[in-house]
């Protein structure tokens, strides 16, 4: 069984044990995956220090990581900059993620137990309620809906029980929500249809059918992006 917290990594308050900089670590992360922070964004350090309340150090440490995980570009001694979005990127990432999560996804519907079935059928719930929202056109929930429907894709891997795979699937998931983000263009009934019918074959383990519509979820989500040609 896959972490738990893993589907909280985008709440921004300070957590019991946690420093300073694993705040603002995940703070930065939602921003930029969120399009708060933008595509080729020159990211100031003396800036970054008052909004995230972490020292000049800290900030390069995490920026750092963030370039590990391809959401930053390091420019040696020009510091850092938000990293830049591409047709063929979003391409990749759709390709990679497919791989993974439908690979992950049979897994976990092999393995999963009723505590499983419950955690998707709850994150499902939350999704629901703000794509509802979006549907309606409330616009202000578009970055509440990046991290619920993580939530959910995230539950319906959880039961997989294959960690390496998971944090490879997590850091593709982010990239490629980003895009979503940048286009800020909600796909409206279709997905959110989607979705429902996704959680109904996952918990009834009608594991062909499940990966067959994830495929075409996937596929679908690029094709509304580039059609808004909006994140360019």
């Amino acid at each position: 069984m896959l972490d738990h917290l893993e589907n909280l990594r985008f709440e921004t308050s300070l957590r019991d044990g946690e420093t300073i900089g694993d705040t603002a670590y995940r703070r930065i992360r939602l921003h930029i995956v969120n399009g708060h922070l933008k595509p080729r964004e020159k990211l100031k350090l003396d800036h970054m220090k008052q909004v995230y309340g972490a020292s000049v150090t800290t900030l390069r440490e995490i920026l750092n990581r963030l370039a590990v995980e391809e959401l930053v570009a390091a420019e040696g001694q020009r510091g850092f900059r938000v990293a830049a979005v591409s047709d063929d990127e979003l391409q990749d990432l759709a390709d990679l993620r497919i791989l993974l999560e439908t690979h992950a996804l049979r897994q976990s519907i092999a393995l999963g137990d009723l505590d499983w079935e419950a955690r998707v059928v709850a994150a499902h719930y939350k999704l629901s309620v703000l794509e509802g929202a979006l549907v309606e056109d409330e616009a202000n929930a578009v970055g509440e809906w990046v991290v619920s429907d993580w939530g959910f894709h995230y539950a319906t891997i959880s039961a997989c029980n294959m960690p390496v795979l998971a944090r490879t699937h997590i850091s593709i998931f982010d990239r490629f929500a980003r895009y979503h983000m940048l286009a800020l263009d909600f796909r409206g009934k279709p997905v959110a249809e989607e979705h429902a019918e996704l959680r109904d074959l996952v918990i009834g383990r009608k594991t062909d059918a499940a990966v067959d519509l994830l495929t075409r979820h996937i596929r679908s989500g690029v094709e509304h992006i580039m059609a808004s040609g909006g994140f360019g």
